[in-house]
Formats: structure tokens, sequence, C-alpha cells
């Protein structure tokens, strides 16, 4: 799964104007309420944040993750954002977030939504992909840097 198929650049916000995760996941659910990407914006933002109360999605490293699926979602899709002071997410390590990856899909696309994860997990694992996500200071630079990493294979 490429996750270029899954982003659009309207759908990147640097820097996000969020001081702490709920409001960060809040932004970045409205980046993708287009009208195509999902029939009920509460329905996705209560659903996110429902997980995001059982245990953080802050994965260390400065990454963030949060994701959901539920009924309201029409497709896979995501949206990056990179507050403008790293936000306390409870990390795994501690560490605060300078990057949020939000994922949403319908509840019936169970597979797509895991391999969607993995392969986020998978790229952050790259020093060099971090390095050059924390340093992009525009939309244009981070979603360039997707498909550039996505290239590379």
């Amino acid at each position: 799964m490429q996750l270029n198929s899954l982003l659009k650049i309207e759908n990147i916000k640097v820097p996000l104007e969020a001081r702490e995760k709920y409001q960060a996941i809040t932004e970045l659910t409205h980046l993708l309420d287009n009208g195509n990407t999902f029939t009920d914006f509460e329905d996705i933002l209560k659903t996110v944040m429902a997980r995001e109360a059982i245990r953080s999605t802050g994965v260390g490293q400065g990454f963030a993750i949060p994701h959901g699926k539920c009924a309201s979602v029409k497709q896979l899709t995501m949206a990056i954002g990179k507050p403008a002071e790293p936000i306390d997410f409870k990390s795994i390590d501690g560490q605060p977030v300078s990057v949020i990856i939000l994922l949403v899909s319908p509840s019936d696309k169970t597979g797509p939504h895991i391999q969607a994860l993995a392969r986020i997990s998978r790229i952050m694992t790259n020093m060099t992909f971090r390095k050059r996500i924390w340093d992009c200071t525009s939309a244009e630079a981070l979603y360039q840097h997707i498909i550039d990493c996505e290239n590379e294979g």
C-alpha cells in the first residue's frame, strides 16, 4: 500500500494551530471534512477520540497515529499535521509529538486499515525519513517528502 494514494496535499497542515492532542485530532479531522470522506463529522471524531482514550497513539520518536474505523467513513484516508510546538500525547517513550498522522477508515475495511498502519510504522523506523519530515516547514514539502519516500521504495 502506498501512502500517497491515501493522502492529498489539502489534508496536510504545517503548522497546526492546536496546542494539545484533542485539539490536534479535531483540527486534522476538519481537514478531511470535504464531504467525500465521511458523512458524520461528530461520529468520526468521537470514534478517534474514544480510541485515544483507551490508549495513547503516541508511538514514540515524535510521532502519533490517532486512528479509527466507523460506519460514517466512506474510504480509507489520512491527514498529517505538524504542530507549531510539540504536543504531549502521553507517548510510549514519554517524548512530545512533532508529527501527527490521522488515519480513518470504514468499519468493514480492517485489512486496508491495518496495512496502512503497518506502512506508516515501517517508514517511521527510517531515521532519514524521520529527520526529513521533522525538517519540513510547509504542507507542500511534507507531501513531496512522502511521495519521494514512497517512490524510493
